[in-house]
């Protein structure tokens, strides 16, 4: 047997304990309030932020599909067009808690995706304020404030902390909040400082 069939499996076995490694060392990094699986829309599929999204920088926005601000959708669309292939993932969180939601996630994801063609991460409608609120918008309340209206936007370092948060009228055109996505990316960045 020559030395090179001996030597070959040890450093697949090195390189496997090296990803392992790194793997773990993303999973570690990511914080807990962002592990959690979120049904998506008009799916039986489910997404957890951190294994998806490990080590990139969030918008996450509460949603509704009849609210005055619901054409922001369209710009929001706009944003993650924008900026996906610079690392930035968009989520939206459909809620009722205004009011202004529609009855069924069928009419949901027809407003999202036919009405102002969304494609990025849409989830299951669900509670962003008070105690009902789910994991992420609870922290999201913790480190900034609670949803006060439709379409809130928060920026979100890899790391899980907020950067920034944006009300329902700051729009995904606004210059204040494009600035503040390239701080963000540009922060995010391998090798920057967090």
């Amino acid at each position: 047997m020559s030395s090179h069939a001996t030597r070959f499996p040890r450093f697949i076995l090195g390189a496997l304990v090296l990803l392992g490694a790194a793997t773990q060392a993303n999973a570690s990094e990511c914080p807990a309030w962002l592990d959690h699986d979120f049904t998506k829309l008009r799916s039986t599929e489910t997404v957890n932020i951190c294994k998806a999204f490990a080590g990139k920088p969030l918008l996450l926005v509460n949603t509704a599909s009849h609210c005055g601000f619901t054409p922001q959708f369209k710009g929001l669309e706009a944003l993650h067009e924008q900026y996906q292939d610079q690392g930035l993932v968009v989520v939206g969180f459909p809620s009722n808690d205004f009011n202004q939601e529609a009855k069924t996630d069928t009419e949901t994801a027809e407003i999202c995706y036919i009405n102002y063609g969304v494609k990025f991460v849409m989830l299951v409608p669900m509670p962003v304020k008070g105690a009902e609120a789910n994991p992420v918008f609870k922290e999201l309340a913790r480190q900034t404030k609670e949803p006060q209206w439709n379409f809130n936007k928060y920026l979100v370092k890899p790391d899980g902390t907020v950067t920034h948060y944006f009300d329902s009228k700051v729009t995904p055109e606004s210059p204040e909040l494009n600035a503040a996505i390239n701080a963000l990316l540009a922060a995010s960045k391998p090798g920057t400082a967090k």
